[in-house]
């Protein structure tokens, strides 16, 4: 009941509520035709994210279904759709190899937890801070891992169960290359160029579909009425059942929380990230705003009904929302035709998708592939600092090489480390015995530009946040000044917008040395923030509230009246 009550408020309401309240015959029309179009365009698509992911067609179209309706519903984006993307299939397809489809199931609801539990402690707007870098270190990583994982399909290679490891999957195909099946090949290769030519002739439909309209269509004619052999289709592998599956329970218990943790984690991090920036970059074309903590709670609530039906993870998708853009779709009615015009092709032509060939499969997750590399993006990083190079490289060949969780964990960290370091390096502190020059200073209220300081004065100006990366350099910078113990110490914190735990520390630190040197702290420039802080932990009771001043020359002018 408190996540109701949490959507009641305004800022946690569906789109959906505000987009019918001024809904019309003419929306509706454009909704229909942008959602019907939207759904053929989602359905190669659902098929071949399910199959690469180590589940069935049909498990990937219940998850277009189900996740993609409730994204609609309940999301906070106009023109989001939902359901199955690339970027999940390796971690996927790593749960799969490794817990088996229980484990996925439990992945996906602890993800969807953990999507609710963000949206409603307003960490949307967190999310989308995740640096640049890390961002397309993992997409780039997860288009060379999709790629990889579809050479025995596109080339028909004859082995046995492919390796999960990207260094032992390529080593296994090496091994199995002989066996290439030129009918397979041939039919991958027709289908790349259909992919690619076919916006050029045809601008309604996606190439994607004509390529599996057209050469299923080839492939049934060869296979029926030539005696072509070898060309390995969804039915030969698979069994399609049209219709929706009844709801399973899931076994949760803490055994498997602890044991899947990692992986829903990562599920719960990719889909937030991948949503929220697909609901971005909608808004950059629709001019329209997303709530993103809304649309975390939509992908938390998708992920936790969809496994119940044997679906796989749900995230917003990029290529899909744009779509719906672009034939007109402006409200979240579009992307709930879009689920039903999904639904009714499986309860009525999920048969025919059984003759789909697996090579066409594979030649539209190749070109998904090459489109999520981002290549061209990557390699301008390339030229950008180092530190942004660093974490990059790390986050992508982690990616490939290890794992995805791995890798957004060890891209988080080192973004982290570095920019604190960066911070730690920007942040300076000075120290001044003699006088201050105030030439260009913000607290200059008199014609003199230079402010002398009493004997016995010294004053420690911080440039920038006072926190745990600076406070070996404060106290460094204080064992240097101090040859000669001044009387007074003014420390100028003008320039310093906000302060953790660790410098607060730091203060009380140099407030107990001072004391047992008999010098006298004072504190000027201190804003809001900072003074709210140092009050709460009691330090301003020790120092005196009479010597924490708002400006300088109040500041010297209480060192005046405590050197007398």
């Amino acid at each position: 009941m408190k996540i109701f009550d949490q959507l009641k408020k305004s800022d946690m309401r569906p789109k959906l509520w505000s987009s019918l309240r001024n809904y019309s015959k003419e929306k509706f029309m454009a909704d229909l035709m942008s959602g019907i179009i939207v759904g053929i365009v989602a359905l190669p698509l659902a098929i071949a994210f399910g199959i690469a992911s180590g589940v069935s067609p049909e498990q990937g179209l219940i998850t277009a279904i189900i996740g993609g309706f409730i994204v609609s519903f309940l999301g906070g984006s106009s023109v989001q759709i939902g359901g199955p993307t690339g970027a999940f299939i390796v971690i996927v397809y790593g749960v799969i190899q490794q817990f088996g489809l229980e484990g996925l199931a439990i992945a996906t609801v602890l993800a969807g937890v953990m999507l609710i539990g963000m949206g409603l402690l307003h960490l949307g707007t967190v999310i989308k801070f995740i640096p640049y870098p890390i961002i397309v270190g993992f997409t780039s990583g997860i288009a060379l891992t999709i790629f990889s994982t579809q050479i025995k399909d596109f080339f028909g290679l004859t082995m046995g169960e492919v390796p999960a490891n990207f260094i032992d999957k390529w080593i296994a195909y090496g091994h199995a290359f002989g066996s290439i099946n030129l009918w397979s090949l041939l039919v991958g290769a027709v289908s790349l160029l259909i992919i690619i030519l076919a916006p050029k002739f045809i601008k309604k439909i996606p190439g994607s579909l004509a390529a599996i309209v057209i050469v299923t269509v080839l492939v049934y004619i060869l296979k029926t009425y030539f005696g072509v052999e070898g060309i390995e289709t969804i039915g030969d592998r698979f069994t399609i059942n049209a219709s929706l599956p009844e709801p399973e329970t899931i076994p949760i218990n803490l055994d498997s929380i602890n044991l899947l943790l990692p992986a829903a984690f990562t599920i719960a991090m990719l889909g937030a990230i991948e949503s929220l920036l697909s609901a971005t970059v909608a808004d950059g074309v629709t001019g329209d705003r997303h709530n993103s903590n809304m649309e975390l709670v939509a992908q938390g609530a998708a992920n936790l009904v969809t496994p119940i039906f044997g679906g796989i993870p749900v995230t917003g998708a990029i290529a899909r929302t744009m779509t719906n853009i672009n034939n007109g779709g402006r409200t979240p009615i579009a992307g709930i035709i879009h689920a039903v015009v999904l639904l009714l092709i499986l309860l009525f032509l999920g048969p025919l998708t059984t003759h789909i060939p697996m090579a066409c499969l594979a030649g539209v997750l190749i070109i998904v592939s090459y489109n999520m590399s981002e290549w061209r993006t990557f390699r301008s990083l390339l030229k950008n600092p180092k530190s942004d190079v660093i974490v990059l490289l790390v986050t992508f060949f982690l990616t490939v090489i290890f794992d995805l969780t791995l890798a957004i964990e060890a891209g988080i960290l080192l973004a982290m480390v570095l920019l604190v370091k960066r911070m730690a390096e920007t942040s300076q502190i000075s120290v001044i015995h003699d006088e201050l020059n105030m030439a260009t200073d913000a607290e200059k209220t008199a014609d003199n530009d230079k402010l002398i300081l009493p004997q016995g004065v010294e004053v420690y100006e911080i440039d920038g946040p006072f926190f745990f990366g600076i406070a070996n350099k404060f106290e460094a910078s204080m064992r240097m000044a101090n040859i000669e113990k001044p009387k007074i110490r003014i420390i100028r914190m003008r320039k310093v917008p906000f302060m953790d735990s660790t410098g607060l520390h730091n203060l009380e630190s140099l407030y107990r040395l001072s004391s047992k040197e008999n010098v006298q702290l004072v504190l000027s420039g201190v804003n809001e923030k900072v003074r709210g802080m140092i009050i709460k932990s009691g330090l301003a009771k020790k120092i005196g509230e009479e010597n924490i001043c708002s400006h300088i020359n109040a500041a010297l002018e209480r060192a005046n009246q405590l050197i007398k």
